[in-house]
């Protein structure tokens, strides 16, 4: 979706109700489930390793789910700024704020579940003295992005946006100072942002994937707790936020720091699955993220060999 769309949508929605920007927003998911078939077809592979004992048809069933699900993300953004009607309930919130008021910060791993821009938000209304920094990719072809950010950085957020080529050493070093001011720093743990990240592999749906490594060295060198966050909605203006319990990733040594930081990526792979199972049609993740034995993104019978 285009930003001036997403503006005029906007406006629209405002004059005329929220109906028509519903109306629209899965008009234009519907377009790109029926134009673009080839990217469908990778979601249509994920929900076949998903769901192994259902049809061809199902898994098509449950991508269309998935793209009609994406369009109240959009909705749901522009609630907050101009309505205080968007409730949540959350587990494990009272263990994260417990590391707050510690004062040595704290590290969310989040997911593309639910809706995390509205998540932080309502987050930072929670509690009001939270620091909140939040790494995301950038992608220069998605103007809506840009609108988003900026969204966000009015509400006292700050964003460090990651470029495809990895970013700055100096971007690291912001989030370590944030992390001692008794910030949070939220990164993402279930997308490559370009093909040459340093990533771990992990068992995933009895296949193999690969997610970022980042977080998890970052969470042992700051010795910060990291806590998996998942955000679901559950009606129209609700959400459920979840907390996991708060992880440490030590090592007595430093040849030892690759099994660590391997196993926590495993415990947020597990973590990731398990969600998925409960929450399958709410993942808007759309790039392949399977890996076969040959070293290919496996999706079904698309193939995308890692560069």
């Amino acid at each position: 979706m285009k930003a001036l769309t997403y503006k005029v949508l906007i406006v629209l929605s405002r004059w005329l109700g929220p109906w028509i920007f519903t109306l629209v927003s899965r008009i234009i998911a519907a377009g790109y489930f029926f134009i673009f078939p080839g990217r469908a077809a990778v979601n249509a592979g994920f929900y076949s390793a998903l769901f192994p004992g259902k049809g061809r048809l199902f898994h098509w069933q449950c991508v269309w789910r998935q793209y009609q699900n994406f369009t109240t993300v959009f909705m749901d953004r522009i609630r907050p700024g101009e309505q205080d009607n968007i409730r949540f309930t959350s587990t494990g919130w009272q263990g994260f704020e417990e590391a707050l008021d510690n004062g040595r910060g704290a590290i969310v791993l989040m997911s593309h579940m639910g809706n995390w821009d509205v998540a932080a938000s309502l987050m930072a209304k929670k509690r009001k003295d939270l620091k909140l920094l939040l790494y995301m990719g950038s992608k220069a072809k998605e103007q809506i992005e840009s609108v988003q950010k900026k969204e966000l950085n009015d509400k006292g957020i700050r964003i460090v946006a990651v470029e495809p080529s990895g970013g700055s050493p100096l971007d690291v070093v912001e989030g370590i100072r944030f992390l001692k001011s008794g910030g949070v720093v939220s990164l993402t743990g279930d997308k490559l942002w370009h093909p040459d990240q340093r990533s771990v592999s992990v068992p995933f749906l009895g296949k193999t994937a690969r997610i970022p490594e980042f977080p998890h060295v970052f969470a042992l060198l700051s010795k910060a707790p990291l806590f998996v966050f998942f955000t679901f909605r559950t009606a129209p203006g609700t959400y459920r936020f979840m907390f996991s319990d708060p992880i440490r990733i030590a090592c007595p040594s430093r040849e030892e720091r690759s099994c660590a930081v391997a196993q926590s990526a495993g415990v947020y792979a597990g973590m990731l699955e398990k969600t998925l199972r409960e929450h399958p049609y709410e993942w808007y993740h759309f790039d392949p993220f399977l890996v076969d034995d040959s070293g290919q993104y496996d999706q079904g019978n698309v193939k995308i060999k890692i560069q």
